[in-house]
Order: C-alpha cells, then structure tokens, then sequence
C-alpha cells in the first residue's frame, strides 16, 4: 500500500474537514497552553525523545523543542504537518515530524513517554481503532514509560445539549475581521458518538455576516470505568487522573479527564 496515498485519502474524510485550514485552526487554538506545564513536569521526569501523537500545527512540540527537548511529531493530516514545520523553522526549533496513522506507527525507537493532547483521542470512534491506537502506543513506548492523554469528560451536560444553534466563542483574524463561531450536535448512545455541526460567521467591519463556513467533525466519548478497562487490556495502569490540566480530582463538573498511564508490561495482542 502507498502509505502517502492512503494517508491523502484519509485527510479527505468528513472528520477530518475540521483541520482542512491549519491557519484558521491556529487563529482558533494558538492561545490555549493550559496543558503546557504539566506536560513539560511529565517531560522533566520521564526524559529522552518525546512522541507528540496527533501534533497538529505542533503548538506544543515547538514550545517543547524550544525548552530543550527532543521532540518527535507524528500527523496523518498533511496539511497540518506542513504549517508545524513551517512554524518550527520559523522559531528555529528542530522537531522531527512524521506524516503517519497513529493507528500505523512505524517510527525507528522507543521513548519513554508518548502524549496526545487536544482531546484527539476522541477522533478514535470505534472499538477497533482505540485498540489499533493503543497498540501503537504501546508498541512505541519503553516498559515503565508513560502514555499522557485527554478526553472530554462525557456528562449528561456535555452530551444532551440543545439541537438548536449555540454560540462557542468569537475571535479576530490576522486581518482583522471578527468570526463568530456556533455549534449544534446531536448524540448517539449507540456508537456513543457526538456528531458535530461547527458554523463560523465571518463578519464586516460594520458587523453585518460576510459569509459563513460550515464543517462537520465526529467524536467519540469514552466513560471513566470504560477507559480503564480499556487501557488495562492494552498493559497500561492508570497512575494518575486529573479533572483539567491543574490536577484538580475528576467529577462530572469538569469538562475534561487528563489520564497518565504507565505500560506495565509488554502483551502478546495477537
């Protein structure tokens, strides 16, 4: 198989569609560092190269790199990938990134600690490809090595919201013009999957709608007991579990769940 065929392809799906204009994503998510320091606390601890799994434009992987880190990227959105190295020979950062599945990976080493952040581990919607990703983890990582990841903590608020239109956040283009963004969804209890309807409004200089972009994403939410399970059957115990990025305790109240799981032991998955 054409592995850079298949990953094209792959950037093409609906889910996908959300990322499909990495400068809007950046305009969008470059302020958030809320996870910045404790991944960088788990970098200090753990050392050696870091795996930054579903990197994006690299907004963490740069900061990283420019503290002094090994830092090795991995996106199957090309386009993603493209800008994270644009930005990273902007900043002067050496980062190796590399166009894969992290379903597939096939990276020459081992390290001691893996993460994806972003809550991109939500983009895994079936059973079948949280199983492929968490072998791939797995295989990646050093025995005693730590996997860091995030999901969207899956509460009835989260999950029943309205049908009809509802307002996310509002910001400004590098040139200036505001966007306002909106959100509908619908659930799915069977697949437990939110289906998303992302509507940004791009405005005048008077206020009044210029045009409007529309784009569908799919997420997955996994429950807390589900997880554990889950990370156990692949060789990972749950060492720590965190509610947000400052290590307040998990309760329903919190939009998140930051799990740091370390592979106990290597499993025979075949």
């Amino acid at each position: 198989m054409d592995m850079k065929k298949s990953l094209s392809n792959h950037t093409h799906s609906p889910n996908l569609e959300e990322y499909n204009d990495p400068t809007m994503y950046d305009m969008e998510n470059d302020e958030f560092d809320g996870d910045f320091a404790f991944i960088e606390k788990w970098a200090s601890l753990m050392g050696g190269t870091l795996i930054d799994l579903a990197c994006g434009t690299g907004r963490t992987a740069n900061p990283l790199a420019e503290k002094g880190y090994s830092v090795i990227g991995v996106d199957l959105h090309e386009g993603m990938l493209e800008r994270a190295k644009l930005k990273a020979e902007e900043e002067h950062t050496d980062i190796r990134f590399e166009l894969q599945n992290c379903e597939e990976l096939e990276l020459d080493m081992k390290s001691s600690m893996i993460y994806m952040v972003g809550n991109a581990f939500q983009h895994f919607l079936t059973n079948e490809a949280q199983d492929k990703l968490l072998r791939s983890v797995a295989a990646h990582l050093k025995s005693g090595g730590v996997f860091i990841f995030n999901t969207r903590f899956p509460s009835a608020e989260e999950l029943l919201q309205a049908a009809e239109e509802e307002y996310w956040r509002t910001y400004v283009t590098d040139d200036g013009k505001q966007v306002d963004v909106y959100t509908t969804s619908h659930y799915d209890a069977l697949t437990q999957v939110q289906n998303y309807i992302i509507v940004r409004k791009m405005k005048q200089d008077d206020l009044t709608i210029e045009n409007e972009l529309r784009t569908t994403i799919q997420l997955r939410y996994t429950y807390p007991m589900e997880m554990e399970r889950l990370l156990a059957r692949h060789g990972f115990r749950v060492i720590e579990l965190y509610g947000d990025w400052e290590e307040n305790p998990p309760v329903d109240s919190k939009p998140e769940l930051i799990y740091v799981c370390q592979k106990e032991k290597e499993l025979d998955m075949n």
